[in-house]
């Protein structure tokens, strides 16, 4: 990761009642992810208006980031992943916005970086009117990991 110059997230926790990860016979099932950095939302607003495409991008890859700091901190190690299947992208835009697979493709760009070709996964990405705390991006992911493995349970809810 380091030779990639990826900063990923060391330590999470879900900000309300949910769990950042769920599995189910070796899917990995990763929460939604907003651009944070730290307890911060670092990109918020609409797409379209408020944020250029090229911001949005980077808010988009900052969702990564903290979903392989989810995969990461669950699994022990980025190297049990053994593909990512489906990424899920959401973009908070105006109406007349219609670049949403531009910005998925920040985020599944950065998958490819860090997976080779095992990181590019079946994608959905669509247009929302809002997003949890303004969020300009959210987006989930369904990875492979090891069947049987045991990951690290994210049941605490971290303060609001």
């Amino acid at each position: 990761m380091r030779q990639l110059g990826l900063d990923i997230p060391e330590t999470l926790a879900p900000a309300a009642n949910y769990d950042l990860l769920t599995s189910h016979g070796g899917l990995l099932y990763v929460s939604g992810q907003l651009p944070r950095v730290g307890d911060q939302v670092a990109v918020t607003g609409r797409v379209g208006s408020d944020i250029p495409l090229a911001q949005a991008r980077h808010a988009a890859q900052l969702c990564a980031l903290r979903a392989l700091g989810v995969l990461r901190q669950a699994l022990g190690s980025l190297d049990l992943v053994e593909r990512i299947l489906k990424l899920q992208v959401f973009v908070q835009c105006t109406p007349e916005f219609d670049q949403h697979s531009e910005v998925a493709d920040a985020a599944t760009d950065l998958l490819i970086q860090v997976f080779g070709a095992l990181g590019k996964p079946a994608r959905t990405a669509v247009g929302v009117y809002q997003l949890p705390k303004g969020a300009s991006v959210e987006l989930d992911l369904i990875a492979v990991g090891p069947a049987g493995l045991r990951f690290r349970e994210f049941h605490h809810a971290a303060s609001r």
